[in-house]
């Protein structure tokens, strides 16, 4: 692993980014309050007018005023006293027309209305800047006996809507405030706990130390699985040897060096090799052996050293080939497992773990990245980890993994190690 300088600490990064999401939280939550109070506000000035207007249409005292030659005379004494009453900003009574015989400026009066009057005799809701600016208004029709006496329009401007706005203002804040308050005893908490388990690491050195542990996990099984493996041999030979059956002990000790030999050969001839992969492929082929998986690897002796550490590269390569192991022993026969090391575009190395498991469903590909999700049981090794930590590393290296299907396959590109 390369060493890295002084960096933010793993905890304090957690509470960072959870304190940053709960600020953008808080400010959404904001938003939405504040946009559903101004729909809210905007609603009530449609059903204030509409009903205003509605009420006023349906007024004696105006059908009969309209008729009359002083229409201006008598009504615009009574529309003052209700834009009074209920709170509008004005009420405009006119000719069928459309010319105003009220208006809160009375020097309007006789002028032409400025909005839509509707072709069909129905009420009609709308925003139009009209005398007095932007402003949310109904119009109704004034009928009698199914004739069309007039109009009134009743109208809320937009910057009384928005001065009623106000006093809903500090209840959007407050709650947004609580809720950042909230997220930052809860952020707080877990960059404590992370701290916990992290101490002063920064984010980078706790990705190399689970990397280190996950190397000498599965070296740790290699090596058990050949150590066991050979150990049987031997006593196999060695009670041969005591029987007297020389020939049949000394099969078992060929076949078994010739069955390590053909790898060493392939991982010798690879001339910029990792030695510790190598190691590796030795005693995961061990592995394999003991869980009746047929094991084969093919490495490209121009396959180049990768630029990841040789901690990395375990890590990698071990996770990918213990997933395939559990893939393969998990499904029908024939179960195999297959490694292969070859070079590709631009000098880099290619790795490909294959399998005859059952396969990853298309519904969960991309989960399977993951941390913490697995398809498999959790034990005492932990689970959800593994690949999770292969595509940190991968990509923190500057290349590439996918999965390929039929059969299933992990395909990792990584760049060659500068000279």
């Amino acid at each position: 692993m390369a060493g890295r300088g002084r960096t933010t600490s793993a905890a304090t990064r957690v509470f960072l980014v959870l304190l940053g999401a709960v600020v953008v939280v808080g400010a959404v939550v904001a938003l939405v309050l504040v946009f559903e109070a101004q729909r809210a506000v905007r609603a009530e000035a449609e059903r204030v007018t509409r009903a205003v207007s509605e009420t006023i249409a349906t007024t004696d005292v105006v059908g009969e005023a309209l008729t009359s030659p002083d229409a201006s005379t008598r009504l615009q004494p009574y529309a003052e006293r209700v834009m009074a009453q209920a709170g509008v900003d004005f009420i405009t009574i006119m000719t069928p027309d459309g010319i105003r015989v009220t208006h809160r400026d009375p020097g309007e009066i006789g002028k032409h209305y400025l909005g839509t009057i509707p072709a069909d005799a129905q009420p009609l809701t709308e925003e139009f800047a009209g005398t007095l600016g932007p402003s949310v208004r109904t119009i109704t029709p004034v009928e009698a006996d199914g004739k069309v006496l007039g109009w009134v329009s009743v109208g809320v401007t937009v910057g009384s809507i928005s001065s009623a706005l106000l006093p809903r203002l500090p209840f959007a804040i407050v709650i947004a405030l609580a809720v950042v308050a909230a997220g930052f005893v809860g952020a707080l908490l877990a960059g404590r706990i992370t701290k916990r388990v992290t101490g002063d690491l920064p984010a980078g050195s706790v990705r190399d130390a689970v990397s280190s542990y996950e190397s000498v996990r599965t070296l740790g099984e290699a090596l058990r699985a050949q150590t066991h493996e050979h150990g049987n041999r031997m006593h196999t030979a060695v009670a041969l040897l005591e029987l007297g059956r020389t020939d049949e002990a000394i099969e078992i000790l060929t076949e078994t060096s010739r069955q390590s030999q053909a790898l060493v050969d392939q991982v010798t001839a690879r001339r910029d090799g990792d030695p510790t992969v190598g190691a590796l492929l030795l005693g995961k082929a061990a592995q394999a052996r003991e869980r009746g998986v047929d094991w084969s690897v093919a490495i490209d002796p121009g396959a180049p050293r990768s630029a990841l550490s040789p901690v990395d590269a375990v890590s990698v390569v071990g996770n990918l080939i213990d997933n395939a192991l559990d893939a393969a022993a998990a499904g029908a026969e024939p179960r195999w497992v297959r490694v292969e090391l070859s070079r590709v575009r631009d000098d880099a190395l290619a790795i490909v773990v294959s399998d005859s498991g059952d396969g990853i469903p298309p519904e969960i590909t991309d989960r399977v990245w993951e941390h913490g999700f697995s398809t498999k049981p959790a034990d005492a090794t932990g689970r959800g980890v593994g690949l999770a930590l292969v595509r940190s590393i991968v990509e923190g290296a500057g290349g590439s993994v996918e999965i390929e299907a039929s059969p299933t396959a992990f395909r990792i590109v990584l760049p060659r190690r500068p000279a």
